[in-house]
């Protein structure tokens, strides 16, 4: 998820995108430790929207 998409997104869009994202991530994670992914990067890019996405929620949580 692009960082434009993050900020035009409303903030309970954002919390279910948050809990899809963490249980791929999971997901993911669990299928590495079994077997190689063919791709481990993946694991790299939705670690970084889940924070990503994280940081929005806390900002407006701030504001």
């Amino acid at each position: 998820m692009k960082q434009s998409e993050i900020t035009k997104a409303s903030t309970a869009e954002l919390h279910e995108k948050l809990a899809e994202i963490k249980k791929e991530h999971a997901d993911l994670r669990i299928a590495h430790a079994i077997s190689p992914l063919e791709n481990p990067i993946q694991l790299r890019g939705l670690r970084r929207a889940v924070a990503r996405i994280a940081t929005e929620i806390t900002k407006r949580e701030v504001q």
